[in-house]
């Protein structure tokens, strides 16, 4: 066989068989991602979920390719990264002070990374900021210090342990005399479903801002942390509020909170368990006992509820004005909106939570009282405690609230997706917009302008 037996010669097929014998798996059939697949099968079923529906087929594959790409960071080695990229760079060559590779500081900033959070699973969106002192005459690489920031940011994290593996990771694999990292992170803010439907102003993002400090920076009153911190100032990054580096606080992650409520189902724990297992994390770690319950309780909250009753029996209460001789009175109609309505809801792709508002503008006949906001947010909520798709999720809200009002609805719907900041998109900050229009919002582009022109500027849904 030659060349082939020694692996000097071989030619990918599109089926994964290398000539020459060798046989390597796709990405598909790896074992680990046979095995999500199997485990977020598990959790459909548990919520009475068809997996064979059209939009779920596709679900088990999309979850376990998110995870794997989410927690690629333990495959990872920082000295794979570092390592040649470090460059030779004298200091100054006269008078006193430090500059160049000999005492400078350097500082990259705002950089954007993801991580799952360890307590449930969810991904959180990090900007993150190192600065560095360098010794021995050398600096390195600016672009390494985002991929070394990533390896660590690339696994089950929390981020007071992300802040200090970076610096950590940097100390030693560059050789500094001090490294500073500052994170900012934000964590969508899960609420028990009792405070979504009762706090309208439920704030849909948990912030921290962590450090993390070595050789010279270990001291966070030292003169080198003052400059690095306003350097940060500079460019109004805002670094007031430190978490305090020794604190054990939890309240980071909401999904604490879900630990009070009842036992979770054990087949569903189980699954959730065996996702770790696969994500090559160890489930007895102290730090994740309780993450599957944390994921099945949230999960959980969008299995079909006793919404069913209060939304049917809202609409069959719900009765249309009458003229004398029997018919509707259409002669004079009112416009009516109620903007800004919480919505929270679950990606049937991805079973990721979005979160935003709904506004919704309709036309009311003579005689017809306006819908009062609690109805209308119940079902906002009855659609929404589900697992959905947004264009879908628009379209139902529309049709229901047309069917007792006369059939002249619109309905803008504004969501922060977080599947948008994982799946290898990384996309931050990106809002999604939906709209349904019926009756005469469909044909009547006046109306349509009246309403998008109340709805206001920046909403809840954009943290």
């Amino acid at each position: 066989m030659g060349a082939l037996d020694e692996g000097h010669y071989y030619l990918e097929l599109e089926n994964g068989v290398k000539r020459g014998g060798c046989v390597e798996l796709s990405f598909e059939e790896e074992p680990e991602i046979l095995g999500i697949e199997d485990a977020v099968r598990v959790l459909l079923r548990g919520l009475g979920e068809d997996i064979d529906r059209e939009g779920l087929q596709k679900t088990p594959l999309r979850v376990a390719k998110a995870l794997r790409e989410g927690t690629r960071g333990y495959k990872q080695k920082v000295k794979d990264i570092v390592c040649g990229a470090l460059f030779p760079e004298a200091g100054l060559e006269s008078g006193v002070g430090h500059a160049g590779g000999a005492g400078g500081l350097v500082i990259v900033r705002d950089l954007d990374l993801f991580s799952y959070c360890e307590s449930c699973l969810f991904p959180f969106q990090v900007k993150c900021h190192v600065g560095y002192i360098p010794s021995g005459h050398q600096v390195v690489g600016l672009s390494k210090l985002s991929r070394v920031a990533d390896i660590f940011a690339k696994r089950l994290q929390d981020p007071q342990r992300l802040a200090n593996e970076l610096c950590t990771a940097l100390h030693h694999g560059i050789k500094a005399t001090g490294v500073a990292v500052v994170l900012q992170c934000s964590h969508i803010h899960l609420p028990n479903f009792e405070s979504a439907i009762l706090d309208p102003n439920h704030e849909g993002w948990v912030k921290i801002l962590v450090t993390s400090g070595s050789g010279v920076f270990e001291d966070e009153k030292s003169d080198t942390w003052t400059d690095f911190l306003s350097l940060l100032r500079f460019r109004d990054i805002n670094v007031d509020n430190i978490h305090s580096r020794g604190s054990s606080d939890k309240s980071w992650c909401p999904s604490h909170a879900f630990c009070k409520t009842e036992p979770a189902n054990k087949v569903m724990l189980n699954a959730v368990a065996s996702i770790l297992c696969s994500l090559g994390e160890d489930p007895l770690r102290k730090e994740l006992i309780e993450t599957p319950v944390h994921f099945v309780k949230w999960l959980m909250k969008f299995k079909n509820t006793n919404l069913d009753m209060k939304l049917n029996g809202f609409v069959l209460n719900r009765r249309d004005p009458l003229t004398s001789n029997g018919r509707l009175d259409h002669n004079e109609e009112h416009f009516y909106s109620e903007l800004n309505l919480s919505l929270w809801s679950q990606c049937e792709h991805h079973l990721l939570p979005f979160h935003g508002v709904v506004h919704i503008g309709y036309y009311c006949s003579n005689g017809v009282n306006p819908v009062g906001r609690s109805l209308l947010q119940s079902i906002v909520h009855f659609y929404g405690f589900k697992l959905q798709v947004q264009e879908r999720l628009t379209r139902q809200i529309a049709e229901t609230v047309s069917s007792f009002l006369g059939g002249d609805v619109m309905v803008v719907v504004e969501a922060n997706h977080t599947c948008m900041i994982a799946r290898g998109i990384e996309k931050f900050g990106s809002n999604t917009a939906t709209i349904g229009v019926l009756g005469r919002f469909s044909t009547d582009p006046v109306a349509r302008a009246k309403f998008l022109q109340i709805i206001p500027s920046s909403s809840p849904a954009q943290g």
